[in-house]
């Protein structure tokens, strides 16, 4: 990279490649290194083994930092797959009712199939996931849903009521099961050479120094997880920074290309932590991240919606990866999110503020604010243990017209009002809306929140 750093204008042009080679590969970078540590069997972590699903016996709290916004409505039930070598059967049983989603994801963060109340209903189904080169028979029975990368996450989440339904829903989640096609009956199959290991695919060279793994990481996990066909021509543009190279170029590069790769990192990140803010609809204060999650503009397998309205830019898939790996569309669940009160203010635990519903969110499943730390996403530690409010809050109060206030402050409002408190931190704060099988009226913008208005 020497020779083309010589002139100033080369270098102002490989700082910028370099800014649009993060860009493209962040979203790859931060799903894999996400799934790679949910197969490494910590305990008490959110993950197992590839091909093995993994549930929570218990709604989230602060204590789990896996991943950015996690909810605290459900139970989460995930599972990393491996579908190159033969496809994974799914099974999943007749939940009555009860609201759940299999949410299922690629290593470039497409959400490309749902199955689940909305998507294929809360009867029985079975469902096997392939590869992007499997061309074999499914016994009968079993329905075929493709997979655009071998390596997948299934990201489950079963609505709970409450401590009390936490068993309920831990025996549903006893009954999701997955097995490899070839242990699956009426299955004729020839599994020929197989992966090995908990996680069967290229690592990063460990030698690589911090400051330069992402872009280690980006190099194997592109050759190991091809974008689309039409894009891979794109990648080439990317060789004077190493990242179509068969071995790393990051062992021992020269200065001038570590300063290279920092700088446009630097002004990646920078750029799509601005964008985040700036980029999104804003009403009464609320960001409305219906649409952050619409990159998909290629793979659509069961349960997505294949429109116009729900196939947008591709830069939000940056954006998405950074503040809410791992959403749903906003035709599954919404998520409206602010920073701000209803004046333009930033939220912060030194004030109290009051969000009064004239009109509850109007969904076909359930809606809930939860509370998280500013900027890093995460549950709050509080003294009552409530880190979301919502529909199914125990002890809730309404107004005798079927409005609503919620109280969010650090410290209590006071007993007559604690039980509809959303305790927030000292510092900034950032509360997440979700709405889950919103109603019309959300999508299209004609039900809107009321802003959070500070009181005292």
């Amino acid at each position: 990279m020497r020779a083309v750093l010589a002139e100033e204008k080369r270098y102002e042009e490989i700082v910028g490649l370099a800014q649009d080679a993060y860009l493209y590969g962040y979203p790859l970078t931060e799903c894999v290194r996400t799934l790679t540590m949910m197969t490494r069997g910590i305990e008490g972590a959110m993950g197992a083994p590839v091909n093995t699903f993994w549930h929570a016996d218990r709604l989230l709290d602060p204590g789990f930092r896996q991943v950015v916004s996690p909810n605290n409505d459900t139970l989460y039930s995930v599972a990393v797959l491996d579908v190159g070598p033969e496809p994974v059967v799914l099974h999943l049983p007749e939940t009555h009712g009860r609201y759940y989603v299999m949410q299922c994801v690629d290593a470039w963060t497409n959400n490309f199939a749902y199955l689940g109340r909305r998507a294929t209903g809360t009867e029985e189904g079975i469902y096997a996931f392939v590869g992007p080169d499997w061309e074999g028979t499914l016994p009968e029975g079993v329905a075929e849903v493709k997979a655009p990368t071998d390596l997948m996450v299934i990201i489950g989440r079963t609505a709970v009521s409450g401590a009390d339904d936490v068993p309920a829903v831990r025996a549903l989640q006893q009954q999701y099961t997955l097995t490899p096609l070839h242990a699956w009956p009426g299955a004729a199959l020839d599994i020929g050479e197989r992966r090995q290991g908990d996680w069967p695919f290229p690592a990063p060279s460990p030698g690589v120094r911090a400051d330069l793994m992402v872009w280690e990481e980006m190099r194997v996990w592109m050759q190991a997880f091809p974008p689309p066909a039409d894009e891979r021509e794109y990648l080439a543009c990317f060789a004077p920074l190493g990242l179509i190279e068969k071995e790393s170029p990051y062992l021992d590069p020269e200065p001038e290309t570590a300063a290279v790769l920092t700088l446009g990192r630097t002004a990646a990140e920078k750029g799509i932590k601005a964008y985040i803010r700036r980029a999104l609809p804003k009403v009464n204060g609320w960001l409305y991240t219906t649409h952050l999650w619409d990159y998909n503009t290629r793979f659509f397998e069961v349960g997505t919606v294949q429109e116009e309205a729900w196939t947008g830019g591709d830069f939000m898939r940056r954006a998405a990866a950074r503040a809410g790996l791992f959403g749903n569309h906003g035709y599954e669940a919404a998520y409206p999110w602010t920073y701000e009160d209803g004046e333009g203010d930033l939220l912060t635990g030194k004030h109290r503020y009051l969000l009064h519903f004239d009109r509850l969110p109007p969904v076909g499943a359930f809606w809930s604010v939860t509370m998280y730390s500013s900027p890093d996403y995460l549950l709050v530690e509080n003294p009552i243990g409530r880190y979301s409010i919502g529909d199914r809050t125990p002890g809730l109060q309404y107004h005798d017209d079927g409005s609503l206030d919620i109280y969010i402050q650090y410290d209590s409002p006071g007993p007559e009002k604690e039980s509809n408190w959303l305790p927030a931190p000292e510092g900034e704060f950032r509360p997440i809306m979700r709405m889950y099988q919103p109603d019309r009226a959300v999508l299209d913008g004609s039900y809107l929140l009321p802003p959070i208005r500070r009181v005292d």
